[in-house]
């Protein structure tokens, strides 16, 4: 049985700065909550300055000599990073492989059929990968196969540039084709 973790109400993407009570450097260098830099003070005192704004003391830049920390509303903070975390995912373009298999001695037809499936992923703007089997005594005629492969390779150029041209990998001949652009 499988032991799945509740939510803790985090999001794991962002990495967890130092904050308040977790400071405990003798000396930062301080910028206020308007971006004022307010030179190295002692942390107790930075400490300090930040509860009587009621905002949060965040260590900014944890690798610095001395460390830099900066006064500002942590919550508020968090919510904008995962606002800008979520906006650039939202942006990613996401290119699915989609595969489509042969065999050596596949039929005009048929062949015909894989190339349009084929032609449709290329359109819809994913990847194609082409796998060609060999099974058995067939790997004796590869040149067969990539006759084939070629034939194929016409049959998607006008949809579809090739990424990765065909090469044996064990029993197999495998292309990548790209959508063109």
């Amino acid at each position: 049985m499988s032991h799945i973790q509740p939510y803790s109400g985090r999001c794991h993407t962002i990495k967890e700065l130092q904050i308040n009570e977790e400071i405990r450097d003798k000396e930062v260098r301080l910028i206020d909550a308007e971006g004022e830099q307010l030179g190295v003070v002692s942390g107790k005192d930075a400490q300090q300055m930040a509860i009587e704004k009621n905002l949060d003391l965040v260590k900014i830049a944890p690798t610095a000599k001395p460390p830099v920390c900066r006064i500002m509303d942590y919550g508020k903070y968090k919510y904008e990073q995962a606002k800008r975390e979520k906006e650039a995912k939202k942006n990613q373009k996401v290119v699915n492989v989609k595969e489509i298999r042969l065999s050596p001695n596949i039929e005009e037809h048929d062949m015909q059929v894989k190339a349009n499936q084929a032609i449709k992923f290329l359109k819809a703007g994913d990847k194609v990968k082409v796998t060609l089997r060999f099974r058995g005594r067939q790997l004796a005629n590869i040149g067969l196969g990539q006759k084939v492969m070629d034939a194929f390779k016409e049959m998607l150029s006008e949809a579809g540039n090739v990424e990765k041209a065909s090469k044996m990998e064990g029993r197999q001949l495998i292309m990548f084709m790209t959508p063109k652009a």
